[in-house]
């Protein structure tokens, strides 16, 4: 069964698409079954992986109001082992549409049934908001990576994400998990950077990425070429740093998987 990554952070600007983009690619490289969902009606996400948004007659938001199969809606990319299934211009009225729809937080979650088993991971673009298509991919979502700006008006922003996700458990979605905090365009010689990141990693530990990704031109140019980084320039520092970032990930979900449960450990000291 593939596990769901939303990728969220309500504020703008912080590289949230980009990494969705680049670590699904990162990912798909290493061998893994990846399955991107352009969640954002901007669908920066769709574009960024080639395709040109006039041209796509179909995306997630006929899987969510009109109940078409994602299987019907998926497009191979690139990547032999990358997919995408896009975002079209109706995504932008998807929150209104679904204020009155039964189950409307569990729409995302219903189309994500059928094909969750074709992919080791689906990540979701969320858009840069906490309305209803965010929350639809926080109830349909086993993890949470959140890319933060090392910037002090971040760490504000972190702290209501994650009220969201506490509200979310409660409700909905009980096993939804931290799966991660990126720090996004790093720059290392600033000391506004180093106290950020300090603050951070002291506050929420292994949760944080050993992975830094520093600001880089490369990256800024990669999406108006339809390619992610490692194909457009997979020489450069951004490359570099989600490549790590696949490996991390990779290791810390192979860490998770042999964890005993609390039964199992609950049985063995008997």
């Amino acid at each position: 069964m593939g596990r769901v990554i939303a990728v969220a952070n309500q504020k703008g600007g912080v590289g949230k698409t980009t990494t969705t983009v680049n670590l699904a690619a990162a990912l798909a490289e290493e061998g893994q079954k990846v399955l991107v969902v352009d969640f954002d009606p901007q669908g920066n996400a769709t574009s960024g992986l080639g395709f040109v948004r006039g041209s796509v007659e179909q995306g997630i938001y006929h899987a969510l109001i009109d109940r078409v199969s994602l299987r019907e809606l998926t497009q191979l990319t690139v990547l032999d082992t990358l997919w995408l299934v896009p975002s079209t211009a109706d995504l932008a009225g998807a929150e209104v549409e679904l204020v009155s729809a039964e189950r409307r937080e569990w729409h995302l979650h219903d189309a994500l049934s059928e094909v969750r088993g074709r992919y080791d991971y689906i990540l979701v673009d969320c858009p840069p908001s906490l309305g209803l298509l965010t929350l639809n991919a926080l109830v349909a979502a086993d993890g949470v990576l959140v890319p933060m700006q090392c910037e002090y008006f971040a760490l504000e922003g972190l702290s209501y994400l994650l009220s969201t996700l506490d509200k979310v458990r409660g409700l909905w979605n009980p096993g939804l998990e931290l799966e991660g905090i990126l720090l996004t365009m790093a720059d290392t010689r600033t000391s506004l950077m180093q106290q950020v990141e300090s603050e951070v990693r002291g506050h929420f530990g292994p949760k944080v990425y050993r992975t830094l990704v520093p600001r880089n031109i490369r990256l800024s140019e990669a999406p108006s070429h339809g390619l992610p980084i490692m194909k457009y320039d997979p020489a450069s520092r951004g490359s570099y740093a989600y490549g790590q970032l696949a490996k991390e990930f990779l290791e810390q979900r192979r860490a998770a998987a042999n964890m005993p449960t609390e039964t199992t450990a609950a049985q063995g000291a008997r």
